[in-house]
């Protein structure tokens, strides 16, 4: 791999733009390692778009070979089969097909395979090779096959699909020079061996299965021993009862080491933000600039920053236990509760995910065939509680509950809030599910299948990749949207200038604004201060944190008092038990309104939607400050 460059993303051409450029499709069922070795081909900077018209993700990344040739790379999402039911299924058929607008037909295809598991993905070699593209057919995870004595031969495997055949591990780098090789050669440019494939089978899935079965036999294909591991494991992750226990021990355990585990890393974070802050302070002269700098940009985008420890814990336990293997047993374990809330266990998936961001998390739905469950899906997915919650969710749980422990060291009271309001909005979406499912969009139950991989080891370089793209997008937002937002509210709570000098911000135009729609929240237990929060969160959730900062911070709280000790002169207990209530059920993210218009195709749905989450937001959140009120 020492030969292989990588192209940063800023240099990388739309896929429009390539032109006559040699571009290669990655081609492969899911759980095969296709993003593995898409990552080994092109480092860390890839470029990740949608296609046109469409909201199906497909990442692009430039391999440079020597200094006068280079391949674009494009990773096609996962697909069992080219016949296209699912909207994943129709992306891959019109790449490979060159019946994707922005898209030139690839010139070669790399087939990605599981050598575990090749008699099922096999089937998927039967279409790709009838396209009479060049193709390279990759068996995976050939470290894993070996050590748990399977066999193939790689060379008789070759001449039955009368293609070039190449024995790799993505994880561990071993047979990528083939692949390389393979991009490198004259292989693209000359024109394909005729498949060995009557074209006929290709749309008869019974005769493809037998074909992949003949094909495997001939090829001296020998399944590997299930991993005893996995075995002994599945006893436990899969037992009716144990199972479930043990999800919700490693729940309780991912919560605790949010609070306990992220504390040191945030505090030295927040102490580095104040104290850059004060250097800048002392370093300006008192203009409106540095209240701008100090007070806008600093005190609100840096009360956000501080919580990226947290968020990047909660991404990687979230890949630890997707990469493990541990989230397929979950999903089955889940299609028992979504079967009695009326969905499939399909959208278990797009669930989960949600709990990272909710508009990938509607983008997963794709993969639900019937349309009944995938709206229903896109209904409920933003109940569940992001990464977006999380930073509203630390701030109001650390200023109002002391930490005290309830299982010794392992669990305490803080945790034990968020993990209660990780539950409600769960609870939410549950209750939303069976009222839609038994109602306006009924349906009749499919079947639900999934490939259960073994237990494997997360490596490291997929967690870093993990970890880094997430920084990305948060740090991305925090300049963008948050400074925007900062800055527009520095100059509404700077006007009008009373005098020549800034007004208290009471008196400014944030202030009249935050008056205005205080009479409607303050049943909730909410003042002017938090209004303006809950109109500039609409951006995005964690807004509402950097919105007060700069708040606190034009008043001179945030520095001197600390952001919790604002929160805590302002609202009552009821009050902050009615805002995390709120936040709960709110759906405050214009980005998932945007994408749920994109995937229902019109502002019918997202517009129930909206109403329906701020109607069970608002009337929650005031059951819950009159009750809070009548205990304190």
């Amino acid at each position: 791999m020492e030969d292989c460059h990588v192209a940063p993303v800023s240099t990388l051409p739309p896929p429009e733009a390539a032109g006559k450029r040699q571009i290669v499709a990655i081609v492969g069922p899911p759980n095969s390692g296709k993003s593995t070795l898409f990552n080994r081909l092109t480092g860390l900077h890839q470029k990740v778009a949608n296609f046109p018209g469409v909201t199906v993700e497909h990442r692009m990344g430039r391999v440079k070979l020597d200094p006068a040739h280079e391949v674009f790379v494009v990773d096609l999402p996962g697909v069992y089969s080219l016949n296209p039911r699912t909207e994943d299924e129709k992306v891959t058929h019109d790449v490979l097909k060159g019946e994707m607008k922005g898209l030139p037909r690839p010139d070669a295809v790399m087939l990605i395979l599981d050598s575990t598991n090749l008699n099922r993905h096999l089937a998927l070699a039967a279409p790709v090779l009838s396209l009479g593209l060049p193709t390279l057919v990759i068996l995976n995870m050939a470290d894993d096959l070996s050590s748990r004595a399977g066999t193939v031969n790689a060379e008789e495997l070759s001449t039955q699909l009368n293609a070039p055949v190449a024995l790799i591990s993505a994880a561990k780098n071993q047979g990528v020079d083939k692949v390389l090789n393979f991009l490198a050669g004259k292989t693209l440019t000359e024109k394909p061996k005729p498949p060995l494939i009557q074209l006929p089978i290709i749309y008869d899935v019974p005769k493809v299965r037998d074909w992949a079965s003949s094909v495997g036999r001939k090829a001296h294909y020998h399944s590997p021993a299930p991993p005893i591991w996995t075995r002994r494991l599945d006893k436990i992750f899969l037992h009716p009862v144990i199972g479930p226990l043990v999800f919700l021990l490693v729940v309780i355990g991912v919560f605790q080491t949010i609070f306990a585990g992220a504390r040191p890393l945030m505090d030295g974070l927040q102490a580095a933000i104040q104290t850059s802050g004060h250097w800048i302070e002392a370093a300006m002269p008192d203009t409106p600039l540095r209240s701008l700098i100090v007070n806008g940009v600093w005190a609100g985008v840096g009360s956000v920053i501080v919580f990226l420890p947290q968020i990047l814990l909660l991404f990687l336990f979230i890949g630890i236990l997707e990469d493990s293997g541990y989230l397929a047993r979950a999903a089955l374990i889940a299609d028992r509760t979504m079967y009695r809330i009326g969905l499939q266990g399909k959208s278990f998936i797009p669930l989960l995910s949600a709990y990272a961001c909710a508009v990938p998390a509607i983008m997963a739905t794709r993969t639900i065939e019937n349309k009944r469950d995938r709206i229903a899906t896109i209904l409920i997915a933003p109940f569940m509680t992001c990464s977006a919650r999380l930073p509203v969710y630390t701030l109001v749980i650390a200023a109002f509950i002391p930490e005290k422990n309830l299982l010794g060291p392992f669990f305490g009271t803080r945790a034990a809030a968020l993990l209660g309001l990780y539950v409600l909005g769960f609870l939410a979406a549950v209750i939303t599910a069976r009222l839609l499912k038994s109602t306006v969009l009924k349906s009749t139950r499919a079947p639900f299948m999934l490939e259960m991989p073994p237990y494997r080891w997360p490596t490291l370089r997929s967690l870093a990749l993990r970890l880094v793209d997430r920084s990305k997008v948060f740090l991305r937002r925090a300049g963008t949207v948050i400074l925007a937002v900062a800055i527009v509210l520095w100059v509404l709570a700077s006007l009008p200038l009373s005098h020549g000098k800034l007004p208290e911000i009471g008196h400014s135009l944030a202030g009249s604004i935050g008056h205005f729609v205080e009479p409607a929240i303050r049943p909730l237990g909410f003042n002017w201060k938090i209004g303006i929060g809950l109109i500039t969160s609409l951006a995005a959730r964690e807004v509402i944190v950097g919105t007060l900062g700069t708040i606190y911070g034009i008043e001179g709280t945030s520095q001197s008092e600390g952001l919790q000790a604002a929160l805590r002169h302002d609202l009552t207990p009821g009050g902050a038990a009615a805002l995390l209530v709120f936040f709960a059920f709110a759906m405050q993210c214009m980005s998932t309104v945007a994408v749920v218009r994109r995937e229902t195709g019109g502002w019918r749905w997202p517009a129930i939607q909206f109403a329906y989450m701020t109607f069970v937001a608002y009337i929650s959140a005031f059951i819950t400050n009159h009750f809070i009120g009548l205990l304190f």
